[in-house]
């Protein structure tokens, strides 16, 4: 079922698509993140993703919690545009020979999958909100809140990394 699927015929159908998009989206991110760890050089990178990975299970955790509020169980659809940001993601940090370049790159890759969620949540959080489903929109507004300082430490870092990586 796709976003523009003849499956999707109400709000409800729209919401759970997107609960089951973010929830295999999420599932990927914990794959992919123990491999951005291992690359990561510089030091405060490499505890950012660390911590990412530990609130990417507890977001996890907590997207169980929505559809077990909701009386559904939790699953994932595929979604496409996850798996491209992260195949890109993987490509890039392939292709990168310096590790101060590197860090750059992955900060970036990081950061689209952050962007990728933020507008997962925030459309989500909106949605439950419009369907009347109040707990499902606070564990959601929770995630989304956590994902947005998550980017504003991404763009800190960056601050830092970018500058080195053009002096490489």
């Amino acid at each position: 079922m796709g976003w523009f699927s003849a499956d999707i015929s109400t709000m409800k159908d729209l919401f759970m698509h997107g609960l089951q998009d973010i929830y295999y989206a999420e599932h990927q991110i914990e794959k992919a993140l123990p491999d951005m760890i291992k690359k990561a050089s510089d030091a405060q990178l490499k505890k950012g993703f660390q911590m990412h990975l530990r609130q990417t299970k507890g977001q996890i955790k907590r997207l169980d919690r929505a559809f077990k509020a909701l009386k559904e169980k939790p699953k994932g659809t595929k979604c496409p545009a996850i798996d491209g940001i992260l195949d890109e993601a993987k490509e890039i940090a392939g292709e990168v020979d310096d590790k101060v370049v590197l860090n750059a790159a992955l900060i970036a890759a990081a950061q689209a999958v952050e962007h990728y969620e933020i507008a997962r949540y925030g459309a989500l959080k909106a949605w439950a909100k419009e369907l009347g489903m109040k707990d499902a929109a606070r564990l959601l507004d929770d995630t989304l809140t956590q994902e947005i300082k998550t980017d504003k430490l991404l763009t800190h870092l960056a601050q830092g990394a970018n500058p080195k990586a053009e002096a490489a």
